[in-house]
């Protein structure tokens, strides 16, 4: 169990995938086993093959210190796999070093034709822990139990997010109050109630339209019960004095 706060990002790595030759399938699932456990995405990147551009992305997401990363792709032996070294260079310093056990499991799995390519991917930044391969039984890494590397392949990835998010993240104790309604009017008619809301409750502000009449779908979100509520009977006090019909319900849900 958690009880902190956890900033998730993934970072999609593949110019085929921005091409158009490939779909991507590793945001959807990811999304979805974070939501399962209690926790949300907070950015998620769609990346070509640049080294020079994983390696911003990869610094920008180590500076926040409640992160934790979900890297997809490049781990491979080909010359296009940059994930291994770029990883090592944002994250241990360039250091890296042969890790025994998963140059074991490649040699185990592929004999004689582990050399001279293959077993380069056992070629990790120190102290690099390893995640399961469900497929073919080369191993995905982590460092610092918090930014993982796993291949591009779906068939491969989804088992090591299960297995990293079981181990290290199964379910978020921080639990967070939602309180949402649908007033009859315009995101403008509430602006200045929103400009209320202090940072710790997350503010979220959606216009809709239906039978050609604009209505807003209103969402407050936050670990603190009584501050969500305190701010949610602002926007419910302000329509009941403004007579403007509103739902205490949201109703883009089904």
């Amino acid at each position: 169990m958690m009880n902190k706060e956890v900033n998730f990002y993934s970072v999609i790595i593949g110019t085929e995938l921005l091409n158009g030759r490939r779909k991507d399938a590793h945001f959807a699932f990811l999304n979805e086993q974070l939501l399962k456990r209690g926790w949300v995405h907070k950015a998620s990147f769609v990346i070509e093959d640049d080294t020079r551009l994983m390696e911003n992305i990869y610094k920008l997401i180590k500076e926040d210190e409640n992160s934790v990363m979900f890297s997809y792709g490049g781990i491979g032996a080909t010359p296009d796999d940059y994930t291994r070294e770029v990883a090592a260079k944002v994250f241990t310093a360039g250091k890296m070093e042969f890790h025994e056990e998963s140059k074991k499991l490649i040699i185990n799995q592929f004999g004689e034709e582990a050399y001279p390519h293959r077993v380069n991917m056992a070629y990790l930044p120190i102290n690099a822990k390893l995640l399961k391969n469900v497929v073919n039984n080369v191993p995905g890494f982590y460092l610092e139990d918090r930014f993982f590397f796993t291949p591009g392949f779906p068939s491969m990835s989804q088992a090591m997010v299960v297995e990293a998010l079981d181990k290290h993240y199964e379910k978020n104790s921080l639990q967070k109050y939602r309180k949402s309604l649908t007033a009859y009017c315009g995101e403008n008619d509430l602006i200045d109630i929103m400009k209320t809301v202090p940072s710790e409750v997350e503010l979220s502000s959606l216009p809709k339209m239906l039978d050609e009449k604009r209505m807003v779908v209103i969402s407050l979100n936050g670990v603190d019960e009584n501050l969500v509520n305190e701010y949610f009977s602002k926007f419910v006090d302000f329509l009941e004095k403004t007579s403007i019909k509103y739902l205490l319900k949201d109703i883009s849900k089904k």
